[in-house]
C-alpha cells in the first residue's frame, strides 16, 4: 500500500512539473520592447473608423507619425474610447485613442504604446 501511495505522489509531482513547463500554462512577463496586440478584424476596424466619424471625435491638431509598437510622446493628450465604440468593440474599451485627420491610434494606457493604427 505504501508503494502505491509513493508512486502516486511521484506521478502527481511529475504531472505538476510538466504543466508548469507547458507553454501557455503560465504567463511569462512580457519582454521589454514587445508590444501587445488586440488583433482587430477588418470589420472591427471599419466600425471604429465609422463611429469615430459619426460621433465626431475631435481630431488632434498634430499629425503624429507613430507606428504600431512605438510609445506615444508624453505631451500627447489621449482620449478615452467612447462608450458606443467600447460596446461594439469590447477589446479596446480600456484603451485610449489619438485621432488625427488621417489615422486613429489605439493606445495601451499602461505603457502608452500604440497597439493598433487604423488608416
Amino acid at each position: 500500500m505504501q508503494r502505491v501511495v509513493k508512486r502516486f505522489a511521484v506521478a502527481a509531482s511529475l504531472i505538476g512539473a510538466l504543466l508548469l513547463c507547458t507553454p501557455g500554462y503560465t504567463q511569462a512577463p512580457e519582454a521589454q520592447g514587445t508590444t501587445r496586440t488586440i488583433n482587430l478584424t477588418l470589420e472591427q476596424r471599419h466600425v471604429i473608423r465609422e463611429l469615430v466619424k459619426e460621433l465626431k471625435v475631435i481630431a488632434a491638431k498634430d499629425d503624429l507619425k507613430v507606428a504600431e509598437g512605438e510609445a506615444i510622446p508624453g505631451k500627447v493628450e489621449l482620449q478615452p474610447v467612447p462608450p458606443l465604440i467600447g460596446q461594439k468593440v469590447p477589446s479596446i474599451k480600456s484603451h485610449r485613442l489619438y485621432v488625427t485627420q488621417r489615422q486613429i491610434l489605439i493606445v495601451d494606457p499602461q505603457d502608452q504604446r500604440v497597439v493598433e493604427v487604423i488608416e
